[in-house]
């Protein structure tokens, strides 16, 4: 039986063998799993046994900074997961923190503090890089959308990435396997909770807190 369980999730096979290599180095008798994006994630969660610690990515196809992260919490609020990404400015590191993050680890760190931020994280410490205080940081403006955005449910998150990707109600409907009605109820009650008038300023909405994935498409309203 493993004494650990990870995932790791980017859409990089290279970067996910590097860290799958520097896991195995400090937890011998682990069990880690790669994905290359969140459906994949979506898939392995649903077969796993219990999972200790995702090692998610910001940036893949579909997700767009913490949209990705907001989902899991949402979705699976019982399992850990910190932010591996190459996007380390500190609004996105606080927006990740606040989005529910057990820690942010930039990928630029040396393997040896990779590895000693995972084994702090599994111990149920909260690792961020030696030079960021979130005491001393001031709430950005996106710290009360942060906030909005934890209200969404799962399949609400789902339907905004997709609105994120341009995707029109009729293609989220088939996607999501649900009726073109449940969409348009979904994206009201998003544009509801978000506290904005249509799809293109939800859009940009989460475009202003993306982190790494860049600002999404405007949409038609």
């Amino acid at each position: 039986m493993a004494d650990y369980r990870f995932i790791i999730v980017d859409d990089h096979p290279l970067f996910r063998g590097a860290l799958s290599q520097a896991l195995r180095a400090s937890f011998e008798n682990a069990e880690i799993t790669e994905a290359g994006s969140l459906d994949e994630l979506t898939d392995r969660l649903a077969t796993a046994s219990e999972t200790d610690l995702i090692l998610l990515d910001l940036t893949m196809p579909g997700v767009h900074g913490v949209s990705g992260l907001i989902y899991l919490r949402a979705q699976h609020p019982e399992v850990p997961v910190v932010i591996v990404s190459a996007s380390d400015d500190a609004e996105t590191i606080r927006n990740c923190i606040d989005c529910g993050a057990s820690g942010f680890i930039p990928k630029s760190q040396p393997v040896e503090r990779i590895r000693d931020a995972i084994r702090k994280i599994i111990g149920g410490e909260l690792w961020l890089p030696p030079d960021i205080d979130l005491g001393s940081m001031p709430s950005g403006e996106s710290t009360a959308l942060v906030s909005r955005l934890a209200t969404l449910t799962p399949q609400q998150v789902r339907v905004l990435m997709m609105l994120g990707e341009g995707l029109l109600n009729k293609q989220i409907a088939f996607k999501l396997s649900v009726s073109e009605a449940t969409v348009k109820a979904h994206v009201s009650a998003i544009l509801q909770k978000l506290g904005v008038d249509s799809r293109t300023q939800a859009v940009i909405a989460i475009g202003k807190i993306g982190g790494g994935g860049g600002d999404w498409p405007r949409l038609p309203n």
